[in-house]
């Protein structure tokens, strides 16, 4: 575990919401604009009793479970039912790059479809995307106007968008990386081509400084 934390809910359809981080340690993707290489080492075991036992002190009901790649390690599972039992809904943010398929059904999947921009593109695994339910969403991180183009057909392609639309999927995310791609610029996109997407920013990184540890 490298970091378990209370903050403000950054990204995703729960943005805004208090929320506790249970940050796991590594990552077998090494994308390009990555803001948690610090997670990638390090960190220090726990067992899921202590982990359950340390978001209960934050005395909040959302709790998402992160990385690194948090299914990586296989007890993620374990915990996120764990923590599901005791009443907490629970997020699970993951790459997309490891099936999501034994998850238990009650979470909230936050699959990070990755673009060309990211250097991992080949590591997406599309058979997920017939696992996502209307508890699930789907996210773009856009550092050009390939990567714009990219994901926007990929949303077409596999009828993210028609989804979305009767409800069979919670949300279609699109974000700037930070620092490399002006949020307006996605925006005007976006816009131009009616794109049926949730436009999101790192909402923690515009309250606190964008390099800040444990928020």
């Amino acid at each position: 575990v490298t970091e378990i934390f209370h903050s403000i809910q950054g990204e995703s359809t729960w943005s805004g919401l208090p929320c506790t981080f249970v940050r796991l340690t590594g990552c077998p993707l090494r994308c390009v604009w990555c803001d948690t290489e610090y997670a990638f080492h390090g960190g220090e075991s726990r067992t899921l009793a202590e982990i359950i036992q340390k978001v209960d002190t934050f005395r909040t009901r959302l709790v998402e479970i992160t990385g690194g790649e948090p299914l990586a390690h296989s007890n993620a599972f374990e915990l996120a039912a764990l923590l599901l039992d005791k009443g907490f809904t629970v997020l699970v943010e993951t790459s997309g790059a490891i099936d999501i398929s034994s998850l238990d059904p009650r979470t909230h999947r936050i699959m990070d479809l990755k673009c060309p921009g990211s250097g991992e593109v080949e590591r997406n695994l599309w058979e997920n995307l017939s696992y996502l339910t209307e508890r699930d969403e789907v996210k773009f991180v856009v550092a050009d106007r390939t990567d714009y183009e990219w994901a926007r057909d990929k949303i077409r392609q596999h009828g993210l968008d028609r989804q979305a639309k009767v409800g069979r999927l919670r949300a279609i995310l699109m974000s700037p990386a930070w620092a490399i791609l002006h949020p307006s610029q996605l925006a005007d996109w976006i816009l131009e081509d009616r794109l049926p997407v949730r436009f999101q920013t790192q909402l923690h990184k515009h309250i606190w400084a964008p390099d800040t540890q444990g928020v």
